[in-house]
């Protein structure tokens, strides 16, 4: 399989909305609760500072996506954000490292200075093993700082890398 990462284009939202609602609907990594829709999916991704998606360059089919942003303002706008997904089919053959690797070049090129996680879920440790491998330091733990779809509380652990 050969990924390319590469900036999105309108052609490629249908399948990123795709994407993205299938982790919103699996409840398990990302904060958000509504599923886009074209519309505002659309939005979605074009208010970003760069959204990317990955592309097996063998079926031309999207595989999986990050957004970047940042993550506050004034003093502290220095400091990007980003949230990455991958089709549930490519998990496990190394997409998701490309989409970060992409994404700290892509934060150092759009000026912030750090990438930083808020909310890792503590669970969700095929991510969080990626992020100490790539270099990102776990800030602490938030207890009980996630609700899951079941209704269960798991702990989030933010990260951040200098860029």
């Amino acid at each position: 399989m050969n990924i390319e990462i590469r900036l999105y284009k309108e052609k490629d939202l249908s399948e990123m909305i795709k994407i993205w609602n299938d982790i919103v609907e699996e409840g398990t990594a990302f904060p958000q609760e509504d599923f886009l829709k074209y519309d505002t999916g659309k939005q979605f991704f074009s208010s970003q500072t760069y959204s990317a998606v990955a592309i097996n360059t063998d079926t031309e089919k999207i595989c999986g996506l990050y957004i970047l942003h940042p993550n506050n303002l004034g003093h502290c706008g220095h400091i990007c954000n980003a949230s990455y997904g991958v089709n549930s089919e490519s998990r496990g053959m190394g997409i998701g490292e490309k989409l970060v690797l992409d994404s700290l070049i892509q934060g150092k090129i759009h000026g912030f200075k750090i990438l930083q996680f808020n909310a890792v879920v503590a669970t969700n440790i095929y991510a969080r093993h990626l992020y100490e491998r790539l270099g990102f330091i776990q800030l602490g733990t938030i207890p009980k700082g996630f609700r899951m779809n079941d209704g269960r509380y798991e702990d989030i652990c933010p990260y951040y890398h200098e860029l």
